[in-house]
């Protein structure tokens, strides 16, 4: 039997903030300039949903680790100062958050800096400061799923009745292996067919999140 939903969990880039079109072009840029060209897709396909020591680790067995380390030095550099120009929170997701009733929390790749920093930019931090879990609080990153197992326990509920709001493969698969169900936001980059299967509902417009979940 399925258990009713008592527990929403976000992820952060890409669901909550618009930051992956800025973190994918941060990342082409450093590859043409350290010598790892890669292309918009490889990126999303590499490293979006994947924590900064996952990505580090890439880079390092492409590049070497002094390599990786000025990778991720100037990445958290470069990342930052686009942030605090274009960032913007993801289409019409006040007003989801506005309409869900349930408990909710965040779990993501990035680092509590990180998240301070984007969520506070757009006016989100508030909302979730106190139930917000990094990848850095885990053993194992996304696709494991250590993080939203971890969140699930922090929040006291079973992991049966908890549902991830995710753009990514990593993410999707992190929510499967938990055991929870998935809702896979393609507005962003990922394509659909990447978020697609087993207890994953697929939707591009964030205002019908609360919908969705209500139908679960």
């Amino acid at each position: 039997m399925i258990k009713p939903i008592e527990l929403v969990i976000f992820d952060c880039d890409g669901v909550l903030v618009d930051s992956e079109r800025i973190a994918v072009r941060v990342q082409v840029a450093l590859g043409a300039e350290l010598g790892w060209p890669l292309t918009e897709d490889e990126v999303v396909d590499r490293f979006i949903g994947r924590s900064h020591a996952a990505i580090r680790e890439q880079v390092a067995a492409r590049l070497g680790q002094e390599t990786a380390a000025i990778w991720s030095e100037r990445f958290e550099q470069l990342h930052r100062e686009a942030v605090d120009t274009d960032l913007a929170a993801v289409d019409g997701l006040p007003e989801a958050l506005d309409a869900i009733t349930l408990p909710t929390c965040v779990a993501s790749s990035g680092s509590h800096d990180k998240m301070r920093h984007t969520l506070g930019r757009t006016g989100l931090f508030d909302r979730f400061a106190g139930r917000i879990y990094s990848a850095t609080d885990v053993a194992h990153g996304k696709p494991a799923p250590d993080l939203f197992l971890h969140a699930a326990r922090q929040m006291g509920v079973d992991p049966a009745a908890c549902v991830v709001i995710e753009d990514s493969q990593p993410g999707v698969r992190a929510a499967r292996a938990a055991g929870m169900r998935a809702f896979g936001y393609v507005g962003g980059l990922t394509p659909a067919e990447r978020l697609e299967g087993p207890d994953t509902t697929v939707f591009d417009d964030m205002r019908r999140l609360p919908t969705l979940i209500s139908e679960q």
